[in-house]
């Protein structure tokens, strides 16, 4: 009997011995990072309403309970007693039964109230049909993505938890060494932005953290080829932890189920789904270039089966000798500091993914506060002496100008942004200055995946602020939902309908003018002057965002062929304070009150000379250990 089903076989002895004896346990298993209990009982097991969080306590496990196949009610019995149980203000839209799992899927409008006090309401149903509940929130605004990603993980439901059962037998399998030591190797992302890519490694276990290109720079991707990396193949790798789904930190994950990876990607639930959506576009944006792109959809198909959601604050097993916490970065949806517990408290390692540390109107700011952390890997994006953003307040004020004055020459505002997160912070700010009557009311058109990104924030609210998760609760307060959004569909036509048409605001992506739609409203609106560009978020060097920033006006159409330009007659203006980075006070604030202080801090993900004015900064202001890596340094820590 190997390691692991001995382990399994005294875990279920140690349940048995902790339930009361009309409670039969018939099988015990690993799904991932997950205890999964199966018994004949579950009416009685779900009547012990605390059973479960001490059998987890004890056994130092995340637990689910499941009944036996061979105890559960017909459906379509279930059906009608689920929702006798759930109340009708919930607006259950739709039961699915697994019955190789015992699992039922109910979607809701409001799946709080599925859930129902301490999680009341989810033991009623089990005490009344047996079946295990598990709620889903039904999209307030309809989102191609979450549908397909929820049906895919349908179909493949089996085959999943084959893969969790053999992930579940990894994390806890045996201990190999008895060598202590964890060590940080920089594969991208260091003395510049982009390309975020680290392996954290220690005798047992080697995780990978983030795989993204590096935008405006053909061909530049993480150092995967040298031996430190995947030299012995992808399949040495024992996770994959993604921050969030910025294509600078997840372009290439799917690659890596294309050289042979075969394991877990731990993230938030929001970010997988745009994981999805991202990725598939940059596959589509790279075969529209003429581009082959470096994976197909079915290696994104393959990095979702493989995903395994964690929710912020939870403390998750994901290896013999790791834990993970993620906690909110205040980025976009879903992004998270991930922090990793590394021994029997050898060592903790904290990756800040992209930060903000102020609140937002989208986001709470990032989280800072860790039982313990000995080494940062900080984000240096704004790090620079002078990186200093104007007050957000500020900044919407200067919009508001700019917008009014536009609008007022009878010109349009052309706002590239990113499709993820700055897109939906500005909805905000515009529907409520429309409302406010601080801005004319106008039409704001939505072009590129901005509206889809939109919808799966909506199905997320839970990881959004808390005044406007309420707002979300009440479809006719829900901002995004204003009469003054109009999603483009894609047309020319339509696209110089609008470009003839009345004074509008036109969101499009990409945000750093590197293609997609902002290429056909450039030529729709570009040669007017009495239009206006408005960047609002960073410009990566050697994008054409950073190069009309700093004066071109002559713009490179199709292909970049000689001859083939546009003269770009509208006003240029920059608004600070939109990025979804921490400037320079936000970064030094974020290290300031972390509790406890680390020891030590890599400043990574910022241009050369940010990365060193903020390493040499926290040194000399904080007393710290700080280093602006290159790529492919190693550092051993312990």
């Amino acid at each position: 009997m190997s390691k692991v089903d001995q382990q399994l076989e005294d875990t279920k002895a140690t349940i048995e011995s902790e339930v009361p004896n009309d409670i039969s346990i018939t099988e015990v298993t690993y799904e991932g990072p997950e205890l999964v209990v199966y018994t004949r009982d579950p009416k009685t097991f779900a009547d012990n309403g605390d059973l479960v969080r001490r059998l987890a306590s004890k056994l130092r496990k995340r637990i689910t309970v499941r009944p036996d196949p061979e105890v559960l009610s017909r459906p379509s019995e279930a059906r009608e007693q689920i929702r006798a149980v759930i109340p009708e203000e919930a607006s259950v839209t739709d039961l699915d039964f697994h019955e190789d799992t015992g699992e039922v899927v109910i979607e809701a409008e409001k799946p709080g109230m599925v859930i129902g006090r301490h999680g009341s309401t989810l033991r009623e149903i089990t005490k009344e049909v047996g079946w295990t509940p598990e709620v889903v929130r039904t999209p307030p605004i309809e989102s191609s993505t979450v549908s397909n990603v929820r049906s895919f993980l349908t179909q493949e439901r089996e085959d999943r938890r084959d893969i969790l059962e053999r992930i579940g037998r990894q994390i806890h399998r045996e201990e190999m060494s008895d060598d202590e030591w964890v060590r940080i190797t920089t594969l991208g992302c260091c003395r510049e932005v982009g390309r975020a890519a680290f392996i954290l490694s220690t005798p047992e276990t080697r995780v990978l953290i983030d795989c993204g290109d590096k935008p405006g720079a053909e061909g530049e991707v993480p150092y995967l080829q040298v031996p430190e990396a995947l030299g012995s193949g992808a399949s040495s790798l024992d996770a994959v932890v993604l921050t969030h789904a910025h294509l600078d930190h997840s372009a290439l994950i799917p690659l890596l189920f294309k050289y042979g990876y075969d394991g877990p990607i731990y993230t938030t639930e929001p970010t997988r789904d745009l994981m999805g959506l991202l990725t598939l576009d940059y596959l589509d944006v790279a075969a529209k270039e003429g581009r082959s792109p470096p994976y197909d959809s079915e290696m994104v198909r393959e990095a979702i089966k493989h995903t395994i959601p964690i929710e912020y604050g939870d403390v998750t097993d994901i290896s013999p000798d790791i834990k993970l916490t993620m906690h909110n970065a205040g980025h976009i949806l879903g992004s998270a500091v991930s922090h990793f517990h590394v021994g029997d408290g050898l060592y903790n390692v904290a990756f800040s993914g992209d930060i903000h540390y102020e609140d937002t109107r989208l986001f709470n700011g990032a989280v800072n506060d860790f039982p313990r952390v000995e080494t940062l890997v900080l984000e240096s994006t704004y790090g620079g002496r002078n990186d200093y953003q104007t007050d957000q307040a500020d900044s919407e004020q200067k919009l508001k100008k700019v917008i009014t004055e536009t609008h007022e020459q009878g010109g349009k505002v052309l706002i590239p942004a990113f499709a993820v997160g700055r897109s939906q912070e500005l909805m905000l700010v515009l529907e409520e200055a429309m409302r406010s009557g601080d801005i004319p009311e106008m039409p704001v058109h939505l072009d590129g995946m901005i509206w889809e990104a939109t919808a799966i924030h909506t199905t997320y609210p839970e990881y959004l602020r808390d005044d406007l998760r309420d707002r979300i609760f009440h479809d006719d307060e829900n901002p995004f939902l204003a009469d003054q959004f109009n999603h483009i569909d894609g047309g020319e036509d339509e696209r110089q309908d609008v470009a003839d048409g009345d004074p509008a605001i036109i969101l499009s992506t990409s945000g750093m003018v590197t293609g997609g739609p902002i290429m056909s409203w450039l030529e729709h609106v570009g040669p007017d002057p009495d239009s206006t560009l408005v960047f609002v978020g960073y410009q990566a060097q050697g994008t054409l965002g950073r190069r009309i920033q700093n004066g071109w006006d002559e713009i490179p159409l199709g292909n970049g062929s000689r001859g083939n330009t546009l003269q770009l007659e509208m006003d240029v203006e920059t608004v600070d304070g939109f990025s979804g980075h921490a400037d320079r006070q936000g970064l030094e604030n974020f290290v300031k009150t972390m509790n406890p202080r680390p020891e030590k801090i890599l400043c990574v993900h910022g241009d050369e000379s940010s990365v060193q004015d903020l390493s040499s900064a926290l040194y000399h202001d904080y007393n710290l250990r700080t280093f602006a890596p290159k790529n492919l340094e190693t550092f051993r820590f312990v």
